[in-house]
């Protein structure tokens, strides 16, 4: 193992399966915690060496799989501005076009291959990179990836990427051949050893694609690009007469169009583009006159709006020669039902062309959802009023005490020790798939049931009904479905003929309301529990019960209430509506 290997608090509570609270509480508590050995004083890092000595000295039970070492070892042979000419290192060494002078390291690498696969083992080392570095590095959602994917190029075939970083978007492809460029060598490297590493034959290149592009002249089939943004030193100078701009001369600040044409540039007839754009794109008006032109020709196909992103995909054909453009374009921010609108041409969601070629060839999805909804607005708004009246919004029925009445107390840590409490951390990061339902901190809050769903890896935390899952943030509920944990939950099982799970649900949320000394962090094993016959946790428990559903009506209604002032405000302005009598 290499010495020097060093890792961070969220490295650590991953180790021992905690959450980074616990680390933080153990720098405190613990005189002996080793010291940091680098990073800053708000990421300080730490030798695991000595990580590992703490942790056994103080019954800490813990695993340092293949995986961690491997990636403590390679992240600690350099800084982290030069981390990702490692990591391209690594993948050159397992597709067999590189070595490593570390032996200790090869070695690890070796090991993880045979334990993953050289293809999964490349995919957890880039996983740790992108995580370790996601505030430096522009990742496409996987998500979002998988979608562009399917709607441009289902079938693989030829695909070219011009801005590939690390790869995402080459990686959701089943292209048998690839071209990769990017300005950044090791994110392009590290791009073509994932494909080179999926048996994909890899053409690479590095440079900026608008002003060196080393593919000129090549066609393939599809072109995936998620291009930077707002770049306005993207050449528009030294570019003004380049052949690609058969739409238009970009302008100065529409560089996101010069790297839609750029890609057209690369695909001949019937051949696809998908791109993603600022959502500002759709409707910027130096763009209007390209915009225009790519609908005029039958380029321009769809516009879908990903507000999660925080981006629009555009998807773009080049036409055929003498083939007739289509008459519609489909707009759309409706996800569900999506792939069949795009295969539908006669789907709701398409606007005629010729309906959009005003002053300002607005094709934005938030303008076409609000010109379709003026019609409506007045049925709407009725709706809305009928469903604010239905809501019961009658406070629970508490009694008030004149003479305060307070018990004494114990402390989850207690619980546990007894055996009335098990508690559970989800792990810090899960594996994006369809195979196990995810309950997360936004599906607790809102009292909903699981919402995300995650690849079943063997690590996962299951939760049952009647379990308590709690947030950092406060919020605390009995679940009643089975579920995945998701990132940053904590799951209390209790033991039924000592704790009621409601009683335990309202003290956890009880105790982050209450004013702190101190560290602003939380120990949850501190948290102060009222000791009460079980009888009077039960009848306690009801009635958190009945408040948290009274807090969930008062919320659902306030999204109502906001319903009925935006549609009675946009219904006066647009004529839907008028002042009633």
């Amino acid at each position: 193992m290499n010495s020097g290997a060093t890792v961070s608090a969220a490295d650590i509570a991953r180790l021992v399966d905690v959450g980074r609270a616990a680390v933080s509480n153990w720098r405190r508590r613990f005189d002996d915690f080793p010291r940091p050995v680098g990073g800053s004083a708000a990421s300080p890092l730490f030798s695991l060496t000595e990580i590992e000595d703490w942790l056994r000295r103080n019954g800490k039970a813990f695993e340092v799989s293949t995986a961690e070492r491997t990636w403590q070892a390679l992240r600690s042979g350099v800084d982290d501005l030069r981390l990702g000419e490692e990591v391209a290192r690594a993948g050159m060494f397992l597709s067999g076009s590189g070595g490593f002078d570390d032996s200790q390291l090869a070695r690890l690498l070796n090991q993880l291959a045979e334990e993953h696969g050289a293809a999964g083992a490349y995919e957890l080392i880039v996983a740790r990179y992108v995580d370790a570095h996601s505030r430096r590095l522009a990742v496409t959602p996987p998500a979002v990836a998988e979608l562009m994917v399917r709607l441009a190029c289902p079938d693989g075939g030829v695909v070219l990427d011009p801005a590939c970083g690390v790869g995402t978007l080459a990686v959701a492809s089943t292209a048998h051949e690839v071209f990769l460029q990017d300005i950044d060598r090791a994110a392009m490297v590290i791009a073509s050893c994932r494909m080179t590493l999926r048996d994909t034959d890899v053409d690479m290149a590095t440079g900026d694609s608008l002003r060196r592009d080393r593919f000129a002249g090549q066609l393939v089939d599809a072109v995936l690009c998620d291009p930077p943004v707002n770049d306005r030193t993207w050449g528009h100078e030294e570019l003004v007469a380049d052949p690609r701009w058969e739409y238009g001369v970009p302008p100065r600040g529409e560089p996101e169009l010069a790297w839609l044409q750029h890609c057209l540039s690369h695909v001949g007839p019937d051949g696809m583009v998908a791109i993603l754009m600022p959502p500002t794109a759709a409707s910027r008006r130096p763009g209007r006159r390209i915009r225009a032109k790519l609908l005029r020709t039958g380029a321009l196909r769809a516009v879908i709006g990903l507000p999660d992103a925080g981006s629009d995909l555009w998807l773009l054909c080049r036409p055929a020669p003498e083939s007739r453009p289509p008459s519609t374009v489909l707009i759309t921010d409706e996800l569900d039902g999506v792939e069949r609108a795009w295969l539908d041409p006669s789907a709701a969601d398409a606007v005629r062309i010729i309906d959009l070629l005003d002053d300002d060839v607005d094709i934005s999805p938030a303008r076409r959802r609000q010109l379709a909804q003026g019609p409506d607005i007045g049925r709407e708004f009725a709706a809305a009023v009928e469903r604010f009246r239905g809501f019961d919004l009658t406070p629970p029925n508490l009694t008030v005490l004149i003479e305060h009445a307070s018990a004494p107390t114990t402390t989850v840590g207690d619980l546990i020790r007894s055996g009335a409490l098990t508690v559970r951390h989800a792990p810090v990061k899960l594996t994006p798939g369809d195979g196990v339902p995810v309950l997360t901190m936004d599906d607790l809050a809102e009292g909903r049931p699981a919402s995300e769903r995650a690849a079943d890896t063997g690590d996962l935390v299951m939760i049952e009904p009647g379990e308590v899952v709690a947030a950092p943030t406060g919020m605390a509920r009995v679940a009643t479905a089975a579920a995945a944990l998701g990132p940053y939950l904590t799951a209390y099982r209790v033991d039924e003929q000592q704790l009621d799970a409601r009683f335990l649900a309202g003290a956890l949320r009880a105790s982050t309301a209450r004013p702190t000394t101190g560290s602003s962090r939380l120990d949850v094993r501190r948290t102060q529990v009222p000791r009460l016959a079980l009888g009077e946790q039960r009848a306690c428990g009801e009635a958190f019960e009945r408040l948290l559903a009274f807090e969930d009506q008062l919320r659902e209604a306030a999204a109502v209430g906001g319903s009925v002032v935006r549609l009675g405000v946009d219904g006066l302005v647009e004529g839907s509506l008028r002042p009633g009598r």
